[in-house]
């Protein structure tokens, strides 16, 4: 079977506009689990009162990811994407190294 270049560009470029589709639009994004390496490395617990203040003493009570800048949640959510961890969905209560307080 032969395929035309018409047709072949025609493919190509229907698969290439739909590798641009932003993730979001096209699944949800995965939640991050305290057992990434990256979370690991980091000390991210889904909740800041699991924090290891021995090994992070950076952490100060009332800092959590809802209120910090990398946080891209909106206002009230339970969770959203953090670009330290790829866009992955992290619990707004929260808490990593990266954290830096939002203005």
């Amino acid at each position: 079977m032969r395929v035309s270049r018409r047709q072949f560009v025609m493919v190509a470029v229907s698969i290439a506009s739909s590798a641009m589709v932003p993730k979001t639009s096209r699944a949800a994004a995965p939640v991050l689990s305290e057992n990434d390496p990256t979370a690991l490395s980091l000390g991210y617990k889904t909740d800041a009162a699991g924090v290891d203040r021995v090994k992070f003493p950076r952490y100060q009570p009332g800092e959590a990811c809802a209120n910090c800048q990398l946080y891209q949640g909106k206002a009230g959510s339970q969770q959203g994407p953090c670009p330290i961890y790829g866009g992955k969905l992290v619990a707004a209560k929260g808490w990593c190294n990266a954290y830096v307080k939002k203005a």
